[in-house]
């Protein structure tokens, strides 16, 4: 090695996080638990079932039957990677959404959130922003330098949460992989352990009550409140781009 070669900075400190705890995690809106079939395949599968739409860009479904997808979990849920959990709504009681840590690289301290499916009832609620958040904070809390949200750069909703939630935008993998028998490109976007205290304090300000209307409507919108973090605008989504927008921010 030579002095005059560029190098990242130094790490002196660094010791990689653990690998996240297949444990429940708290909210006000919303609980996460570990997925398991025989607690959350029958609920779920109902829950699904009024719009099939929600399976077009994930690598499995639509489901033809609550055994069929009961299997599928069945197969899926102890793995360590992806690790999953259901999304339960505290208003509801219901479970009604799933999510998933993978791509888990401690030596590298990066995570992923994906695997990301939520039922109508859950969709454009605080209970569905809340559970993202308390993956993303349990993550930067138990040392991770680097959460990641990647998916089909045609699935324009999910690349509009990213930014919402305070992902940047990192750009564009062409013909990533095949799925369904299609093209995929794949959108990349992630947020940095520098992030994580204006991401703390815009999802607590937002996650208030009191920035909540009698009615349910949000008073200050999360993507202005995460806004001035994103390194990078995803051109799909820059000012003028974007459809209207949706509930929620």
């Amino acid at each position: 090695m030579t002095d005059d070669l560029p190098l990242g900075a130094a790490l002196p400190d660094w010791t990689p996080p653990p690998r996240p705890p297949r444990a429940p995690m708290d909210g006000r809106y919303a609980l996460l638990e570990p997925l398991d079939a025989s607690r959350h395949a029958a609920d779920l599968h109902a829950a699904f079932a009024p719009d099939p739409a929600i399976w077009t860009y994930l690598p499995y479904g639509p489901f033809p039957s609550e055994a069929a997808y009961r299997g599928w979990i069945e197969d899926k849920a102890p793995g360590a990677d992806p690790l999953f959990f259901a999304v339960r709504s505290t208003a509801t009681g219901r479970v009604a959404g799933v999510l998933s840590y993978l791509r888990i690289a401690p030596e590298a301290g990066s995570i992923e959130i994906g695997h990301v499916c939520l039922a109508p009832a859950l969709q454009r609620t605080a209970a569905a922003t809340e559970a993202v958040t308390l993956m993303i904070g349990r993550a930067f809390d138990a040392g991770y330098r680097r959460v990641e949200w990647k998916c089909n750069a045609l699935n324009l909703a999910s690349r509009r949460a990213a930014e919402r939630l305070g992902f940047s935008y990192e750009g564009l993998f062409r013909q990533a992989g095949v799925v369904k028998g299609r093209n995929r490109d794949t959108a990349w976007f992630a947020a940095i352990d520098s992030d994580w205290p204006t991401l703390r304090a815009a999802y607590a300000r937002w996650l208030d009550p009191a920035n909540f209307s009698a009615d349910g409507r949000q008073l200050a919108a999360l993507s202005d409140l995460t806004r001035p973090l994103l390194a990078a605008r995803d051109p799909v989504l820059a000012p003028g781009a974007c459809a209207a927008p949706r509930q929620g921010g």
